[in-house]
Formats: C-alpha cells, structure tokens, sequence
C-alpha cells in the first residue's frame, strides 16, 4: 500500500520555515518526503545508488530555492516531485554523458581502423603495431590508472561503477580516468 502524502499545510510550514535556513525544518521534510522522492528517482534511473545521489541533489535544491516556492502555482508534494525528478533525469543525462565520452575515444581509434571492410596486408601490419604502441603507452601508466582505463574501456564500466567496484571515492576515479587518457593520447600521438 503505497504511503500517503503528508498534509499539503504541512508541507507548506515546512517550507516556508526551510526559505528562513530552518535545519530542523529541513530534517523534518526530508523524513516526511525522502521516500517518495527516492522513489521516484529510482524509477527514472534503475540504479540505486544513482537515484541516492538524485534525491540528495534534489534536497539541495529545496534548501536553496525554498524561498521561490508559490503554493498558489502548484501542491507542494507536487513541486517537490518535480525537483526530484528533474535531479534524476539531470543524473541520467550525466551518466550518459560520461558513458558517450569513455566511447568515443575508442569509437575515434576504431574508424581509424575500420576504414576499409577487408583488411590488407598493410591493414593487418598497421593495426599490429598500433596494438604494440598501445600496449606500450599502457604500461608507462600507473598500474592504477592501467586498471581503471582497463575496465572502463573492455568492461565497458562507468565512473561510479568503477568507483562502487573498486571502493575508491568518484573524483579520484574521474582524476585517474581523466589524467591516465591524456597520457595515452600524448604517448600514441609519437607513434603516429
């Protein structure tokens, strides 16, 4: 049985007293809405933890904008559903985003590669000493930074499922990630 709503005039109080930096009222509407809202994010994005993160993001707006808030425009519930949501598919959005970015750097390699339907000799030759040059610029990377690169790319893994996967905190990831890619690039870029 799904959980009722709280009172529309409460969360109305509620509100208000966050708009005037009210943490006990904050605490309150959170207890009240958290999971409904978490809820909601987590039908919009399949992952749980993402959808931690979307609810957390979507109390922030809410501490921020409590102020903007006009009950004559909308039910509060109503309003705080639609931050939720926004924050979920803003999430969805950049997890797509950082996924499109891991592949385009190997879609860039692969259609370089992929020019031709039948490989040739000079192909076959060609493509080998790419595979040697990576392999190379590989291991003059961290061992870290390998084994990140590593799952992203053949696992197919996004930031957070490598940070969830390997317990390391996400902008590490990302640093690592990030930094260990710009090295490949300078590397392979002798070898061209």
């Amino acid at each position: 049985m799904p959980t009722p709503h709280p009172p529309d005039a409460e969360l109305r109080t509620l509100i208000d007293r966050i708009a005037a930096r009210d943490t006990t009222a904050m605490k309150a509407l959170y207890d009240r809405v958290a999971r409904k809202l978490y809820g909601l994010a987590l039908r919009v994005l399949g992952n749980a933890q993402w959808a931690e993160d979307a609810l957390q993001d979507a109390m922030l707006q809410v501490w921020r904008t409590a102020g903007d808030y006009r009950a004559s425009l909308s039910p509060p519930m109503a309003w705080l559903s639609l931050i939720a949501r926004s924050r979920a598919l803003d999430q969805l959005r950049r997890r797509r985003a950082e996924r499109e970015h891991l592949r385009d750097d190997i879609d860039d390699a692969r259609a370089v590669e992929l020019v031709s339907d039948e490989a040739g000799p000079l192909d076959s030759s060609l493509a080998s000493q790419q595979a040697k040059a990576l392999h190379q610029c590989l291991m003059r990377l961290e061992a870290r930074q390998r084994e990140l690169i590593n799952l992203a790319y053949l696992r197919e893994l996004s930031h957070s499922e490598l940070a969830q996967q390997l317990k390391m905190p996400l902008g590490t990831v990302k640093s690592l990630v990030r930094r260990g890619m710009e090295q490949l690039r300078i590397c392979m870029a002798r070898f061209a």
